[in-house]
């Protein structure tokens, strides 16, 4: 993606130092003290290298010692996108990023890669919309990739009634993205049972879709992890990519 985009590409490894843990009124050892930290992050530089080569002229590795959210967060500054995978071991913030944490304090938009893909060719992506600022945010921010896609497919999964709402609404959007040179294919999705993140990502399975464009946490956080939301569930259950903005 970064070749194709002509952009640089920073890697970016951190971890945070545990505190020593009180045990029978002694502090107990902490299971990563500096030097294996130290020896982590140089093992992460050297197979961003294998990966990647050293012979690309845009291309940089970072390495701190942080919480990798925060860490993401801050480095974010230097970048257009930020891509992340999922959290590795749930509720370890020390070593892990948590991707839905990330995605709040980016500023900036997030390309969500599930664990089972290796590459993304966005020749046909799925927006994913609801009348709120992150989903304007999330089509704002996926102009250049929309440019370079070969379809463009804009869903709203809308409750019984609402369909001719929908439209209008997908209508308002395409001819917006028809300015900007994109041709889209408005689809009104009723919802019927099953969450609305489910039926996206049928419709992106059904359609050979390989990234989905959303916004993320159009609610509060809380409500979306209490009652279910859009974002938690592609996060978890999404095949493809998802490029998320808040």
């Amino acid at each position: 993606m970064a070749t194709k985009f002509n952009a640089r590409l920073i890697g970016l490894s951190a971890r945070a130092i545990r505190p020593p843990i009180l045990v029978g009124g002694t502090f107990a050892a902490i299971s990563d003290g500096i030097p294996d930290i130290e020896a982590r992050l140089a093992e992460k530089a050297k197979w961003f290298e294998l990966v990647l080569g050293t012979d690309r002229p845009k291309l940089s590795w970072r390495s701190v010692f942080d919480f990798p959210v925060d860490a993401l967060a801050r480095e974010a500054r230097s970048a257009d996108l930020a891509v992340i995978g999922p959290m590795l071991v749930p509720g370890d913030s020390y070593c892990c990023l948590n991707p839905g944490e990330a995605i709040l304090k980016l500023g900036r938009p997030a390309l969500f890669v599930p664990n089972d893909v290796s590459s993304l060719r966005a020749e046909h992506v799925v927006i994913a919309w609801k009348d709120v600022r992150e989903a304007r945010r999330a089509v704002q921010d996926a102009l250049p990739m929309l440019h370079e896609a070969t379809r463009v497919t804009i869903a709203e999964v809308c409750g019984s009634g609402d369909e001719r709402g929908a439209q209008t609404r997908l209508d308002d959007v395409a001819n917006y993205l028809a300015r900007h040179r994109i041709k889209c294919d408005p689809r009104v999705i009723q919802h019927h049972e099953g969450s609305g993140a489910g039926e996206l990502i049928r419709l992106a399975q059904e359609e050979g879709a390989d990234l989905i464009v959303a916004g993320a946490y159009g609610h509060s956080r809380l409500g979306e992890w209490a009652f279910g939301g859009v974002t938690r569930d592609l996060l978890a259950s999404s095949p493809v990519c998802c490029l998320m903005s808040h």
